[in-house]
């Protein structure tokens, strides 16, 4: 009986097709194969994942598994990975942050020093194995560029703020945006774009990252040529591909708030709109852009998700304290979630030499030697634009452009004054990047100082101080005019001191 049944279905299929014509016959039978070719190919796919992610877990559980719940500042526990170097002032043997030497980057001696990544708010790679946060047809972008010159001494042109690790919590904040978006997407759809000075350094601190995921870009262009770059290099890759971009060096707490936020920005980007991720303002700042909230979309799988009315530059502080007043605007975080096919289109019809460019730099960039070719003779002629001004503010007149409002916390640790809002600190004292010993304080309220040089500072009598000391140079400013570093490095800069920037 076992035998026979199977054969019913066949002899049914055999009589349904009687009378048709041959041509039609083979078209179904091509159909039904070119079916299980693509089934076959997806779990190929799932296999290729399943086994990077057991390379990437065996790999971590033979460094160990080192935590004490007894000792952390945020219990979260997380995989021991090496404290990132400062490549900088590796000779000197000093961390900018540490009083100990710097321990080299290694992924699977026992015998180096591992520090207790503690990633921004509640995100752990420990996350992902026990919970499949993982969003089909996602793929993460993070560009990774910038000097951070706000941040000089402390971030350098070829040692930038997002490969620093900002807070002593034994992560830079590139690694914390890694073990932050991993859970969408796995390694095989994480990718990051970076200029030439940068890749060597990523990828000792993303060894996780697969070198076909590293797109350099020559130099920089701004975001709008850094995203495109992906975007049409992914579009290649799967023309279904929703890409979300997030900057390298941004930092966030409550990821809870933001996974949501990112998931549901996904589903309003399957529907053809451009989606930017609002941050809930927590005060007047002057130095962060604005979105204006307009209609909500009614979208079931995405109840928060509203049109975009407008984008607005950075405010004075009174154009900032009404925009706040109304309820109605949110930060800008520069987050962008949308189908790579329908950037493009948005870049052929606002940036068409732009989109022309960056399609001719795709079409080869399987083959090394044509890409290097390409881009020599492409990537210089392509305009310098952010993506806002680019697509993003002439798509929302048109009603194509929505946001996620959301409720996590985030910075972009644009300066010391925002840096030193992120570090702990007894009431009216200085906060301190590093080493508590090597600074001792007699009336001094607020601020902040980076003992870098591993040297003693003192201070008497002073408030609210910027104080960076590193073995080549000491910054002094106040908090109050922590934002105008980048002058100063302009004027180092003129008198000739480009090596120390």
């Amino acid at each position: 009986m076992s035998s026979a049944s199977p054969a019913a279905p066949a002899g049914q299929a055999i009589s349904a097709l009687d009378g048709l014509p041959v041509e039609v016959m083979f078209a179904q039978i091509m159909q039904a194969v070119q079916k299980s070719h693509h089934e076959i190919s997806e779990l190929r796919q799932e296999c290729s994942e399943l086994r990077l992610a057991n390379t990437s877990l065996e790999r971590q559980v033979r460094e160990g598994l080192q935590y004490n719940f007894h000792t952390a500042r945020n219990g979260t526990p997380g995989f021991m990975t090496p404290a990132p170097p400062s490549p900088q002032l590796r000779a000197l043997k000093f961390s900018p942050f540490l009083n100990h030497p710097i321990p080299s980057i290694t992924t699977t001696s026992p015998d180096t020093s591992y520090y207790r990544p503690s990633p921004l708010g509640d995100n752990t790679l420990t996350a992902f194995p026990f919970g499949n946060r993982d969003i089909p047809g996602f793929y993460v972008v993070i560009p990774a560029g910038g000097a951070g010159t706000r941040l000089w001494p402390l971030s350098r042109e070829e040692h930038p703020k997002f490969l620093l690790d900002l807070t002593l919590k034994g992560r830079s904040l590139i690694q914390a945006t890694w073990d932050r978006l991993l859970p969408l997407s796995s390694a095989t759809r994480t990718t990051v774009v970076a200029g030439p000075g940068h890749v060597s350094s990523i990828r000792e601190q993303l060894p996780d990252l697969l070198p076909d995921n590293l797109f350099c870009e020559p130099g920089p262009k701004d975001s709008m040529a850094a995203i495109g770059l992906a975007a049409a290099v992914l579009a290649r890759r799967d023309p279904e591909a929703v890409i979300g971009s997030f900057a390298a060096d941004h930092m966030i707490s409550g990821d809870d708030a933001f996974l949501s936020a990112v998931a549901e920005a996904v589903e309003v980007a399957r529907k053809d709109y451009l989606v930017t991720i609002g941050i809930a303002p927590s005060h007047p700042s002057t130095g962060f852009g604005y979105v204006r909230l307009g209609e909500k979309l009614d979208m079931k799988e995405a109840p928060n998700a509203r049109l975009v009315s407008s984008f607005k530059e950075k405010p004075d502080a009174r154009t900032a304290a009404s925009y706040i007043a109304t309820g109605n605007y949110r930060w800008n975080a520069g987050m962008f979630v949308t189908k790579a096919t329908f950037l493009l289109q948005l870049l052929d019809e606002y940036k068409p030499e732009l989109a022309e460019g960056l399609r001719r730099i795709a079409d080869v960039w399987d083959d090394e030697a044509q890409r290097q070719v390409v881009l020599e003779e492409v990537w210089s002629g392509l305009e310098k634009i952010p993506i806002d001004n680019a697509v993003a503010e002439p798509a929302a007149i048109e009603g194509r452009v929505a946001v996620v409002p959301a409720t996590f916390g985030w910075d972009d640790v644009g300066d010391f004054s925002s840096l030193a809002d992120l570090l702990p600190a007894e009431a009216n004292q200085p906060r301190i990047l590093g080493d508590n010993n090597l600074v001792v304080t007699e009336q001094v309220a607020g601020g902040i100082v980076v003992p870098g040089s591993g040297r003693l500072i003192a201070c008497l009598g002073v408030d609210d101080l910027v104080i960076v000391d590193m073995p080549d140079t000491l910054l002094v400013t106040t908090r109050a005019r922590s934002q105008e570093v980048k002058r100063l490095v302009k004027r180092c800069r003129e008198a000739g001191w480009k090596q120390l920037l």
